[in-house]
């Protein structure tokens, strides 16, 4: 999937000469945490969100350290914290580094950067303008759009166990799976052994997404590797 499919188009951006003020009441309004800077014109310039007004000197929340390590900061460094916790324009706050995507980026794509670079949305760039966003929010509706309705498709017991079995069989944490596949009415019973607990969680999701399921029971033992005992939690 691209992000041109699941992107928030036309954008709620500001202006970078902006008030903080107007843009915490648009943020708040909107119901959104964050907000492009772009100028008249389109072109993108900074990004603001909430994280900007964390340190601020209304609020008695801007950062202070001890004498002997503010010695050791930069008075380049200090002078920044000091317009960001006092600047009253956007401008002033934001961040001008901004990670930014593309309309025919994938949602692979869109889901790493945010990871690597711990933001929350990108911008959309097209030709140095700004023609959408993607934010978690937009993948959560696009999540919730994919997700199979359950009780949805009528699938036969053995169709539905040979999937699990596919499913298991897929799967490396899985490996040479000892595990016993029972389906009666759509109900999955899953059985026999298992070599590190965090694995039956794994296997009841597993059968949990096979078309079809309607419930899974766990009738899974665990064995300890060193001393091959055999410990049931329902025991």
């Amino acid at each position: 999937m691209q992000v041109q499919a699941v992107m928030t188009s036309p954008v709620v951006g500001i202006e970078p000469s902006a008030s903080i003020a107007d843009a915490a009441r648009l943020m708040l309004s909107r119901k959104i945490s964050g907000l492009p800077v772009i100028q008249s014109d389109g072109t993108l310039v900074g990004i603001i969100s909430e994280g900007d007004f964390l340190r601020r000197g209304e609020l008695g929340t801007k950062r202070k350290r001890s004498r002997w390590l503010e010695f050791l900061v930069s008075p380049g460094k200090v002078a920044d914290e000091y317009v960001h916790a006092n600047g009253r324009r956007v401008d002033e706050v934001m961040s001008d580094s901004v990670v930014t995507t593309a309309r025919e980026a994938s949602l692979e794509d869109v889901v790493e950067l945010m990871a690597d670079h711990h933001v929350k949305r990108l911008p959309v760039v097209e030709n140095g303008k700004v023609v959408g966003i993607i934010a978690r929010s937009d993948l959560l509706r696009a999540l919730l759009r994919v997700l199979p309705e359950r009780d949805a498709t009528d699938v036969g017991d053995e169709q539905i166990r040979q999937s699990i079995l596919a499913e298991l069989a897929s799967q490396t944490w899985a490996r040479n799976s000892l595990i016993h596949v029972n389906v009666d009415k759509g109900v999955a019973e899953l059985s026999g052994p298992i070599f590190d607990e965090r694995e039956r969680q794994a296997a009841l999701v597993a059968a949990e997404n096979i078309a079809g399921v309607k419930a899974v029971t766990d009738h899974l033992l665990w064995v300890e590797p060193l001393s091959g005992m055999m410990i049931d939690p329902l025991a």
